[in-house]
């Protein structure tokens, strides 16, 4: 029992099994603050394989004011890279939302990239959870869509609510963790409350939010988290995505 104390924590990639699926990354070219090319995207999709990740769902930014991105734009970036993609590896793509008032008009004048089926995953901004949130989500499931939310860990204003994270699963959306969290990659405040939203069974889905090259690198460091295990079924709960 000692000696389980003073265990080395081991290094992110080591529980990543072979075959994992990524839900959220930033890999298609020249889009968003991700690769700015087709070359760099081949390196990033090639070093995310090495990690043990064998479907990779390309989710760039569709950020009103910042990121104009439309179907239209993601899916033509998308059809640049994917010729040249090895064969060995699923790549796909969906966004990541940003969840303000444009994209409920966009989702009623048309259909929005998905994760897969109608599993949506949005965002918000840093600073407080939008006044309308809850009007926001209950329009965007009562257009069909299921609601999943980006790295809630990372949002400081709800480092010491966990109510309202709460609140938040209650109006029917789901929690999507970035994997660097619980290296301390974003910061030690960061890393403990992606602890305590796994000790209290609140996140479902995981990713790796991946926009370069050092974000790869840094899987090699070792997690400061201890709910390991409820973290590792997580990134089995990924499966659900599986598109092959």
């Amino acid at each position: 029992m000692i000696l389980n104390l003073f265990k080395s924590k081991p290094k992110l990639k080591e529980l990543i099994p072979p075959g994992s699926i990524d839900i959220h990354s930033h890999i298609l070219p020249g889009i968003d603050d991700g690769p700015k090319n087709i070359t760099e995207s081949l390196k990033l999709i090639n070093e995310i394989k090495k990690i043990g990740f064998q479907q990779i769902i390309g989710t760039p930014h569709t950020y009103s004011g910042l990121y104009e991105n439309t179907n239209d734009t993601i899916k033509t970036s998308f059809e640049h890279l994917k010729t040249k993609i090895d064969k060995d590896i699923t790549v796909s793509y969906a966004s990541e939302y940003l969840l303000d008032i444009s994209l409920i008009e966009r989702a009623k004048r048309g259909k929005l990239l998905t994760i897969k089926d109608n599993y949506i995953l949005v965002e918000i901004n840093f600073i407080s959870l939008p006044i309308n949130f809850k009007e926001m989500i209950f329009e965007l499931k009562k257009l069909g869509y299921i609601p999943i939310l980006a790295h809630p860990e990372r949002y400081l204003f709800l480092l010491r609510n966990l109510s309202l994270i709460e609140e938040i699963k209650n109006m029917g959306c789901y929690l999507q963790l970035n994997l660097l969290s619980v290296t301390g990659y974003y910061g030690d405040d960061v890393c403990a409350f992606s602890d305590k939203l796994l000790k209290n069974s609140l996140i479902d889905f995981i990713g790796s939010d991946i926009h370069n090259i050092h974000q790869v690198n840094c899987f090699n460091k070792k997690i400061k988290i201890k709910e390991v295990n409820k973290l590792e079924k997580i990134i089995d709960n990924n499966k659900l995505f599986n598109k092959s």
